[in-house]
C-alpha cells in the first residue's frame, strides 16, 4: 500500500498531539491534586532571650554536655497551628496563626539556647551526641497555645532530668501571659515570652 503524503493540517496535527495529550493529563490531575490553602500572611516562630553572643563556644566531652532532647506533644500540638482551649473537651485554633515549625521543636530551640546562656555549659541533641549519654533533659510540652478561660496563652512543660549515677528528676514548669486580641501576632509574641520565661524557669531547676 502506498503511503498518503502528509498534509501541511496533518503534520500540524501530529506535532501537537503529544503537547494536547499533556495538557489533557494535568487537567485531569488538577482535579485529583490539591496545593493546599492559600499561605498564610506570616510564618510564627520562638526566639530565645538568653541566646548567647556570637562567637561565643564551649567545650566538653559528651558525657559533660547538657543533652536537650524534642519534647513529645500529644495530637493538638504535634502540627503548626495554634490551638485554643474552649473548654475542657473542645479545641479550636487562631485564625491565620502558623508556626514554621512543630511547636516541639521550637521550644527545644529556647530551651537549649537558654540553657547554653545561662549555664555556660556544652549544650547538644541526641543527633550530635550518637550513642553516649550525659545528662539528658527530655519532657512533655502539655500545654501551648491559648486558653480562652483565662484569656491567656498558657505554656506548661515537664521536664525530666537523666543523669548517670543519679536518680531520675521530674517537675512541672507553667507560664501564662494575658492576651487582649486574640489574632496571630499577639498570640504568637505572648507565647514567645511565656515558652522564655519556662525556659529561664528550667535552667535555674537543671543548675540546681
Amino acid at each position: 500500500m502506498t503511503a498518503m503524503p502528509t498534509t501541511g493540517a496533518s503534520l500540524v496535527n501530529q506535532m501537537f498531539r503529544p503537547v494536547l495529550a499533556a495538557g489533557a493529563t494535568v487537567l485531569l490531575l488538577a482535579g485529583c491534586v490539591s496545593f493546599g490553602d492559600k499561605a498564610p500572611p506570616q510564618l510564627l516562630t520562638l526566639t530565645s532571650d538568653a541566646a548567647p553572643t556570637a562567637g561565643s563556644m564551649a567545650s566538653a566531652s559528651v558525657t559533660e554536655a547538657i543533652i536537650v532532647d524534642v519534647p513529645t506533644v500529644e495530637r493538638t500540638l504535634d502540627q503548626v497551628r495554634v490551638p485554643v482551649q474552649v473548654s475542657d473537651s473542645a479545641i479550636a485554633y487562631v485564625q491565620d496563626a502558623v508556626w514554621a515549625d512543630k511547636p516541639a521543636r521550637l521550644f527545644r530551640g529556647v530551651l537549649a539556647e537558654t540553657l547554653a546562656a545561662k549555664s555556660g555549659r556544652l549544650v547538644l541533641d541526641q543527633v550530635e551526641t550518637g550513642s553516649e549519654r550525659g545528662m539528658m533533659l527530655s519532657g512533655q510540652l502539655q500545654r501551648f497555645g491559648y486558653d480562652e478561660g483565662a484569656r491567656a496563652v498558657v505554656v506548661r512543660y515537664d521536664a525530666v532530668i537523666r543523669k548517670p549515677g543519679s536518680p531520675l528528676r521530674k517537675q512541672r514548669f507553667e507560664a501564662s501571659v494575658p492576651v487582649a486580641t486574640v489574632d496571630a501576632v499577639s498570640v504568637g509574641a505572648a507565647l514567645n515570652q511565656a515558652a522564655n520565661t519556662v525556659a529561664v524557669q528550667v535552667a535555674a531547676w537543671v543548675a540546681g
